[in-house]
């Protein structure tokens, strides 16, 4: 995993009309998406076949189950909790255990440290419609953002913690990114795209973060 050095970042919510900064203390963010091979080996399966290529197919919840397997599997204490009554997962944010990033430390993450919309040329950074062949790809062939991170742009959006609008959406959820069926503009670090945490897609995946303590 990458250490994020500690920052601030600037969101913004364009339905809403709303922008707002937010203060992020260092935390852990994985080099690459999680591959099918490693989620396989966490969880005992993968939605799809493959090795190297980000595991697609995950929902929202499938990646909070993921998070703690992993977390059991390093002898840490897992960072969730779900109610199997309610359905509602409670992040215990003491734990040093995997989990999703929140959006803000995914842009930030994302940006590292540059002011566009990409951290690079597209083709260069990034898988998507119009150099993807129409499917997923290995992860690591595209060049890193500044902070040494893959992928962040293109090939699979990657789920995030937070909750889009719950006062308008309920329990869907954020995620990020851009994915290899999306177009050029969706790829960009502020694009923010939301569903219910039981959607699962062929474009879709996740990344794993730890705090630091």
């Amino acid at each position: 995993m990458v250490r994020i050095p500690a920052g601030t970042v600037g969101l913004r919510d364009d339905r809403r009309g709303t922008r707002w900064q937010t203060e992020l203390p260092e935390f852990l963010l994985g080099r690459y998406p999680v591959t099918a091979e490693a989620h396989r080996a966490v969880t005992g399966s993968a939605p799809a076949a493959g090795g190297a290529e980000p595991v697609t197919g995950v929902s929202w919840f499938d990646a909070v189950e993921a998070c703690n397997a992993a977390s059991s599997r390093a002898g840490l204490a897992p960072a969730y909790s779900r109610d199997m009554t309610t359905g509602e997962v409670t992040w215990d944010r003491a734990s040093a255990g995997y989990r999703l990033p929140t959006e803000a430390e995914w842009q930030y993450a994302c940006k590292a440290d540059t002011t566009g919309y990409r951290y690079g040329e597209t083709d260069a950074i990034a898988w998507y419609d119009a150099n993807s062949d129409g499917r997923v790809h290995e992860v690591g062939a595209k060049s890193p953002n500044g902070w040494g991170l893959h992928d962040m742009l293109g090939n699979v959006w990657e789920w995030c913690w937070d909750l889009y609008d719950e006062e308008v959406y309920g329990t869907y959820r954020i995620f990020r990114g851009g994915g290899w069926a999306e177009s050029e503009r969706g790829c960009g670090a502020t694009v923010r795209r939301r569903s219910h945490p039981t959607f699962a897609i062929d474009d879709l995946g996740y990344r794993l973060a730890r705090s630091v303590f």
